[in-house]
């Protein structure tokens, strides 16, 4: 299998560097081409994958062709490359935030499989989760290709179109959430006496190994809170002190803001 991507932008880069680290496919079966090739011909040679000279390379080479540019740019990508796209017949998988399934098919020239994505920048680390959904024209087959590509970063979730904006900032947005965590976290650490190397490492690694408790769990996460807290305990006292700065209200309240500001941005 050759997969290709349209665009070399940091989402592009983090999925190809955990293809690369997967290894499943070989790195030179790894299609690349964007606006601006001095940009990323540092990358390719790191990572030992393959530039092409022009979009309709990509999808004239490639199995699967992930468009990975700006929402903006897509209509000018798929005018160019809408006839290579009916003439070979790669998957397209895209993964313009805001741009849906209806808009994509409308600026495709022909009547094509096409499925939308949303990663987050873990997937360079395996660590990831994507969402996937396709339109009518994917079939079982087609979609178990993709998620299969995808499982490779991580962990895929289908859900509607109508979710991607919550996933958006759940998963997409969301890790800049837990590193503010982290790191308020290891400032503690530094106010109480540890480095702030020392502090980060203890926090960073608590929060990992919290997160596989709750993924290898059949209990809910604030089943897990209860069973780390004693009565009367020290964990209690902190959670409490959390509650009363209201840090649940807080964190709903990122996530209503970052939904809010996506849906903002569609609509422009």
């Amino acid at each position: 299998m050759k997969i290709g991507f349209i665009g070399v932008g940091n989402m592009a880069q983090a999925m190809i560097k955990g293809l690369v680290k997967a290894n499943q496919v070989a790195t030179t079966d790894i299609l690349v081409h964007g606006g601006h090739p001095a940009n990323y011909a540092d990358f390719v040679a790191e990572q030992q994958i393959t530039a092409v000279a022009d979009n309709n390379s990509v999808v004239e080479q490639a199995d699967i062709v992930f468009l990975a540019v700006k929402p903006y740019i897509v209509p000018q990508v798929l005018a160019e490359t809408n006839a290579a796209f009916k003439a070979h017949q790669p998957l397209m998988v895209s993964m313009a935030a805001g741009l849906s399934l209806d808009k994509l098919a409308e600026q495709s020239a022909a009547d094509l499989p096409i499925l939308r994505i949303m990663p987050n920048v873990n997937v360079a680390n395996r660590a990831g989760i994507t969402a996937v959904v396709g339109n009518e024209q994917v079939n079982a087959e087609q979609l178990g290709r993709v998620k299969d590509v995808l499982a490779q970063l991580g962990g895929v979730v289908e859900i509607g179109e109508k979710d991607f904006t919550t996933f958006s900032a759940l998963a997409g947005s969301s890790p800049a959430f837990v590193y503010l965590f982290i790191d308020s976290m290891a400032r503690a650490g530094v106010k109480h006496g540890l480095t702030k190397k020392a502090a980060t490492e203890i926090a960073a690694q608590a929060v990992l190994g919290s997160a596989q408790n709750v993924l290898m769990s059949d209990d809910s996460p604030w089943d897990l809170v209860d069973q780390v807290s004693s009565p009367g305990g020290t964990t209690v006292a902190g959670l409490l002190a959390m509650e009363e700065a209201g840090l649940m209200t807080a964190v709903v309240k990122g996530i209503d803001a970052t939904i809010a500001k996506d849906l903002e941005n569609q609509e422009r």
